[in-house]
């Protein structure tokens, strides 16, 4: 009879090895795991269910149509933008430039349709042209943090930090230290991009949905955002896995870039103008939106869903504190960073 080999032997004997009984009791802990694994991804869920029973019983007014469509209309800016910085996060990076560069992307249109309206000839194409712009321009931002982070090999929280001081600073120089503000017939021609409703609903929030949903698609249904959990979970094992790390980075940075330019395209027409205040705070928000929709800092996890539900939550806490007056207003940045350092206490240790 032909004797099997010694380095198969372990293998062979594992096969026949019979099943290990089960241990009494370990399905219903493995149960048990599984019901509080699912209870602790619907927190986000759960927060804003009860936050918007307490907001209701503190306020009448909280739950009415226009106060819901108003938290949701000012959602979608930074819901928009916590939609790309989950990729981000999810891959294991950071961005503290969001704000400062919706700003600068903000004023350069502002300037580009000013500018291009006489030469055009028509106000509707330097609109249309603009907003364009606004997204090629986020595209470009997110490409060279893409390339400062990968081929330069600076960790992405000192990339970031530089720009978002450079961003905001040619803004300021542009700007004389003051306002852009876009000419009045530009104003009329793109303010319905704001103020202009779909069956009732504001356009900002149909395009937050549709960014949102394109996303979760993105994100769960495509190889590219397996290849971006894959990287925050383990970069290393990626690039055994024959992962090219680098262009995966590079593309996920323009993606937030995109976010930044579409969510800032929404953002001009509501004032008209640019400052060096606009998107002040911006990244924050962002971030804050999506660790508390529960991914993991660290990387590797996290999800579309959570992250428009936790930009949702902040919107109504903010919403509930103007309604109400428990605390000053002033203090709503306060109430987002409390927030973030309690949701990062309670992610210690999760990967």
């Amino acid at each position: 009879m032909p004797q099997v080999p010694a380095e198969n032997a372990p293998t062979a004997a594992a096969a026949a090895a019979p099943t290990a009984p089960a241990v009494p009791g370990e399905g219903r802990h493995g149960g048990a795991t599984a019901w509080w694994g699912k209870l602790h991804g619907l927190g986000p869920v759960i927060g804003l269910v009860l936050l918007c029973i307490a907001g209701t019983l503190l306020n009448s007014n909280f739950a009415t149509y226009d106060n819901v469509m108003n938290v949701l209309t000012r959602t979608a800016f930074i819901g928009i933008i916590a939609v790309g910085m989950c990729f981000v996060i999810i891959s294991g990076g950071i961005d503290l430039s969001v704000g400062s560069m919706a700003a600068l992307i903000a004023g350069s249109v502002i300037l580009f349709m000013n500018a291009m309206a006489p030469v055009l000839g028509s106000p509707m194409a330097a609109v249309v042209v603009g907003m364009l712009l606004a997204v090629v321009l986020g595209a470009v931002f997110g490409l060279v943090h893409g390339l400062l982070i990968t081929k330069g090999r600076i960790e992405p929280f000192i990339v970031t930090l530089g720009t978002l001081g450079i961003f905001r600073a040619y803004l300021t120089y542009f700007s004389n230290g003051g306002a852009i503000t876009l000419e009045n017939d530009l104003s009329d021609i793109y303010s319905p991009v704001y103020y202009a409703n779909l069956l009732g609903v504001p356009i900002p929030v149909w395009i937050f949905l549709l960014v949102a949903l394109v996303g979760g698609v993105i994100l769960n249904r495509t190889a590219y955002g397996r290849y971006v959990q894959a990287i925050g979970s383990n970069e290393q094992v990626a690039q055994y896995a024959a992962v090219d790390v680098h262009k995966i980075k590079i593309l996920t940075y323009m993606l937030l870039g995109v976010c930044v330019g579409i969510a800032t395209l929404l953002y001009v027409p509501r004032l008209g103008s640019a400052s060096p205040t606009t998107g002040l705070l911006w990244e924050l928000e962002a971030i804050a939106a999506v660790i508390v929709g529960g991914t993991v800092l660290k990387g590797g996890a996290g999800s579309i869903t959570g992250t428009v539900v936790g930009a949702i939550l902040l919107s109504v806490i903010s919403n509930i504190l103007n309604l109400t007056s428990i605390i000053s207003v002033y203090l709503n940045a306060a109430v987002q960073g409390f927030v973030i350092i309690a949701v990062a206490f309670m992610q210690r240790g999760k990967r």
